[in-house]
């Protein structure tokens, strides 16, 4: 089976679409002005659903905690809800952290209501933890540097932002890649790890961070 694309004017095969999300396509260089690691995180504020309702909330509603601004490209698509819902499953790993996670796509509020109140098992999300932030005027994509202007789309994008609502970390990933809850969680650890012991965390996997002693480990012969 094949479909039309304008792009290449041209048929493309089923085959050739990237998780049934968005094809592949030779694009210009282009470069996007992200924010800069240890600095204020850009502030926004906006309509989302939380707990199945309409809610508006802001970067401020979560000063003096952890936040993860998840941010991705469509509702109702194969990649976006496997990994919200894995995300959405863990969410309590999240908060014994004190962390809280917000999802955004340029979608809007109504499509994240649908999203959630579907059923997982006709392609919706199900009940949800986490909110799902509206940037239907592309603002906060563009403000973070995430923004896919052609498309009108948000990349897959990862903000950790600290308790003094600094950006800690940034991942940002074609749309076809998926994200891993552990390695997040990982990031999540080794941040607050540093803010408890200083400027320094030893590698490992996330046992390794509970104590300060265990970088002895590292330098053994």
């Amino acid at each position: 089976m094949a479909i039309f694309d304008p792009f290449y004017k041209d048929k493309l095969e089923l085959g050739d679409v990237c998780c049934e999300e968005q094809p592949q396509r030779p694009r210009e260089p282009k470069v996007h002005a992200v924010p800069a690691l240890l600095t204020p995180a850009p502030d926004w504020s906006g309509v989302a659903v939380v707990d199945s309702k309409i809610h508006n909330i802001s970067l401020k509603d979560y000063k003096g905690k952890y936040l993860i601004l998840f941010f991705y490209p469509y509702d109702f698509t194969f990649i976006c809800p496997t990994e919200m819902i894995q995300f959405n499953d863990r969410i309590e790993e999240f908060h014994k952290l004190g962390c809280k996670i917000v999802a955004i796509s340029t979608d809007s509020q109504f499509s994240h209501l649908a999203w959630v109140i579907t059923p997982r098992k006709q392609g919706g999300l199900g009940n949800m933890d986490i909110a799902i932030l509206s940037d239907k005027n592309h603002k906060i994509s563009k403000m973070y540097g995430v923004l896919d202007e052609e498309e009108g789309i948000s990349l897959k994008a990862l903000f950790i932002i600290d308790e003094n609502q600094l950006i800690r970390h940034i991942t940002i990933h074609e749309i076809c890649s998926s994200r891993s809850v552990d390695e997040t969680l990982r990031i999540l650890e080794a941040c607050k790890f540093v803010d408890k012991y200083g400027n320094t965390c030893p590698a490992g996997p996330r046992e390794s961070l509970s104590s300060v002693n265990n970088e002895a480990d590292f330098f053994k012969a």
